[in-house]
């Protein structure tokens, strides 16, 4: 299991219950994207699209994975 803790600014702040939530959404967003390995970039967009929506106040694990997740998708098309 990572932590997204890495990917917080010293500025952001979470309680610990948010924190755990934005880990499980990460780790489901990572698991879903069915890649072994992933580079620290595409853990760095995936961790930082889900702060992102958690600081915009979902605090829905699932929408968050979805938002890692859309991330990468978006992503995908450019490449």
């Amino acid at each position: 299991m990572a932590s997204i803790a890495s990917f917080l600014s010293d500025a952001t702040v979470f309680d610990e219950a948010a924190t755990r939530t934005l880990d499980e959404a990460f780790d489901a967003a990572c698991a879903e994207l069915h890649r072994q390995a992933h580079p620290f970039v595409v853990r760095e967009i995936i961790a930082k699209r889900i702060i992102a929506a958690a600081l915009l106040g979902e605090g829905d694990p699932t929408r968050l994975r979805n938002a890692g997740i859309h991330a990468m998708m978006c992503m995908d098309k450019w490449l």
